[in-house]
């Protein structure tokens, strides 16, 4: 695509109310994704609910979040 050209369509792109921008920018990054995983969602689903019977279980180990902050941080700063 000619500069021109892109910078034409960046611009109208841009000019987009933002829920239109946002969908835009979700569609173009999604297009650049590979086929989704079939077994995805179920595998998720069924993570969720296997982490949620460990909370109600009182078998997770849960951090406030604050804690949760300093140790996402800590790690940050070792990469």
């Amino acid at each position: 695509m000619a500069n021109s050209a892109l910078d034409k369509l960046r611009a109208e792109a841009l000019s987009l109310p933002e829920p239109e921008r946002a969908e835009l920018a979700h569609n173009l990054v999604a297009s650049l994704d590979g086929p989704a995983d079939a077994d995805a969602q179920h595998a998720w689903d069924k993570e969720i609910l296997r982490r949620l019977a460990e909370i109600e279980s009182g078998n997770a180990d849960l951090i406030d979040r604050e804690e949760f902050r300093r140790r996402v941080l800590a790690r940050l700063e070792r990469t």
